[in-house]
């Protein structure tokens, strides 16, 4: 009982850290957008090239959407549902919001510039299998050990295992870079495209 509600404690005070962070991130890029469950925010890329698999190559200060998950939506439903129904439930309607980002793609003139969608994401396995992103490795250093922690600490907080999923998957829970470049998410998302079965994963 105590450690229901600490859990329960952990995650209201996680996600009043995430309204927050997502209120200054209305600062940090040009334009953020809702689609579904997701939010893109449009950005400038920092640091090193990025060399896509269909030879797409995105460079300093190009404009590149950067993608997040409602966090809260995915909290109900693992309270509601249980992980492996929230979990099949979450890829269905990323993969929804993937079919209207790239609707945006094509038809907004503010995202015209954009040459790629970038995440950063634990659960890279399930997303690359059923949605199509590419996965890289990101670069050591402080960021990418930053990002760990606070991924690791998110995925403590929502899922119902918490510190013990972690503890037992620890190499597996490394933050990938997932991509799918402005060509990749049309061939995938466009209207009448084939897509396979979906699932995330940890």
């Amino acid at each position: 009982m105590g450690d229901k509600i600490s859990k329960t404690i952990v995650q209201s005070v996680w996600m009043m850290w995430e309204r927050v962070f997502a209120l200054f991130s209305y600062f940090r890029g040009s334009q953020t957008s809702r689609f579904g469950i997701c939010t893109v925010m449009l950005k400038k890329h920092r640091g090193q090239a990025i060399v896509c698999q269909d030879a797409t190559i995105i460079n300093q200060g190009e404009w590149v959407g950067e993608l997040h998950l409602d966090n809260g939506k995915i909290l109900q439903l693992i309270q509601t549902e249980g992980s492996d129904r929230a979990a099949l439930q979450t890829a269905r309607m990323v993969r929804k919001s993937l079919q209207q980002i790239n609707e945006a793609f094509e038809s907004k003139s503010e995202y015209r510039q954009v040459k790629a969608l970038l995440g950063i994401t634990l659960l890279h396995r399930g997303l690359t299998h059923g949605l199509g992103f590419e996965q890289q490795q990101l670069k050591p250093g402080i960021f990418v050990w930053m990002t760990t922690v606070y991924l690791r600490l998110l995925l403590s907080a929502l899922h119902p295992e918490g510190r013990q999923r972690i503890s037992q998957r620890t190499e597996q829970l490394v933050p990938m870079l997932l991509i799918h470049s402005r060509a990749s998410l049309k061939n995938r998302f466009s209207p009448g495209a084939k897509l396979p079965g979906t699932g995330l994963g940890g």
